[in-house]
């Protein structure tokens, strides 16, 4: 879970006198692990004297469009879908009328009782929302008599696997197996052996913290492409001479290819076009390759949701590169980033990060980050990995220790999400 804060447009901050709106978005993969869309939360946020409240329905349509309007939705969705929990009281609400529908999914709920008239209310609210563009998603409540009315307006069934009762998934992907036009949606899927079984059921989107945890297999094989990256990272560490890395460059056509591509961009401004790896290693300098190789790593292809794996990754390294701005020495800022990329090492390669360390050569406080949360870089992770977790307490203690605010902590989030987008991955 990924997670953001915007300033709300009432409140006080114990400092600033402003309140917040936390929003979190949950990855949601296709079949192929492509990053579909995000399942986006809010809920207003504390001051130093509020216990956050409780995320709602309600929290979700009115906080969370007025946060859109603060962050905006390409920053914080990008080109994908965002599927944005409502209540059926706000079907008709006015917050619906200003905002693009044609990439947003809202989420109904049950009715409360199955009341039938407040079905058909939302039956009819439903087919003026899908007129101007919305899709609507609802849970397996939709495929019970009462709610006959909405299932040929609904884009999407979604299925809480943890509270699904044994037995009963082979019925429901029959009976919305009769419903080609329906998307089956599996919701909190936590484990690899979990996704592999709702896939083989023949789902066809998946949410969930599976994507992100490694793939605990014996004889696990690193992608070569890692390998490569990851040997280059190790001499680059070591300061090693160009020749070995210009070896190394050779071994990889594909990753000679990607920096020569990407040192003749036009972002450079070099007059002469670079044509060896000797130059280019030289016109980089270690410390820019290095923050390359590093984005590199986390964008090579080498497991099955490399994609998302990639924002989540890169979302935190810009985050506590940010966190660390104002704080650290430019070195230790470049530091930071890396302890954010590569604390998502283990998922990324599939294998336990122990192992994944040991390919690599990193400053000692570099590895206390990412072994034990210790060390100068510690509190920083631990803020961003409370944001994905949504644990305000945590945030609040660590940004308390650092001598950082709660409007630093949100906005630094807010821009390193904007900047993970951007990258287009």
């Amino acid at each position: 879970m990924e997670s953001t804060t915007t300033p709300a447009p009432t409140g006080s901050d114990a400092a600033s006198g402003e309140n917040y709106a936390h929003i979190a978005r949950q990855p949601i993969l296709d079949r192929q692990q492509h990053l579909i869309g995000y399942e986006l939360l809010a809920r207003e946020s504390a001051t130093s004297t509020q216990a956050p409240s409780q995320h709602t329905r309600a929290s979700d349509t009115a906080l969370l469009f007025h946060a859109l309007s603060s962050i905006s939705s390409e920053n914080l969705f990008g080109d994908k879908l965002a599927f944005i929990n409502v209540r059926l009281a706000d079907l008709g609400a006015e917050h619906l009328e200003i905002v693009f529908p044609e990439r947003i999914v809202l989420e109904l709920p049950r009715a409360a009782g199955d009341n039938a008239e407040l079905i058909a209310e939302a039956a009819a609210a439903m087919q003026s929302l899908r007129d101007k563009g919305f899709r609507l998603a609802a849970g397996v409540h939709a495929l019970t008599a009462p709610y006959a009315a909405w299932l040929p307006l609904l884009s999407y069934v979604q299925i809480d696997v943890q509270a699904l009762p044994a037995g009963v998934l082979p019925m429901l992907v029959k009976r919305l197996g009769a419903l080609p036009k329906l998307q089956i949606l599996a919701e909190k899927v936590e484990t690899q052996e979990k996704f592999q079984e709702y896939f083989d059921a023949g789902l066809h989107l998946f949410q969930g913290y599976y994507f992100a945890r490694p793939q605990t297999v014996s004889a696990k094989v690193v992608n070569p492409a890692y390998t490569t990256v990851l040997r280059l990272i190790d001499l680059v560490n070591k300061h090693a001479e160009v020749p070995a890395i210009e070896e190394v460059l050779k071994q990889d056509p594909t990753l000679s290819f990607k920096l020569l591509r990407y040192i003749n961009s036009s972002g450079f401004g070099l007059m002469t076009e670079i044509t060896s790896f000797r130059h280019a290693v030289v016109i980089l300098g270690y410390k820019k390759l290095l923050r390359w190789l590093v984005l590199l790593l986390a964008i090579t292809p080498g497991s099955s949701a490399a994609s998302s794996q990639a924002r989540v990754a890169i979302t935190r390294g810009r985050m506590l590169e940010l966190l660390a701005q104002g704080q650290m020495s430019p070195a230790d800022c470049d530091n930071a980033f890396v302890v954010g990329v590569f604390s998502m090492l283990d998922a990324m390669l599939g294998v336990p990060l122990e192992r994944a360390l040991q390919e690599i050569s990193l400053a000692e406080p570099v590895m206390q980050a990412l072994r034990d949360r210790q060390g100068p870089f510690g509190p920083y992770l631990r803020i961003v990995l409370a944001c994905e977790r949504e644990d305000w307490d945590e945030i609040d203690e660590h940004a308390g220790l650092l001598g950082l605010s709660q409007r630093a902590v949100a906005l630094a989030h807010l821009e390193a999400l904007a900047w993970a987008e951007n990258l287009g991955l």
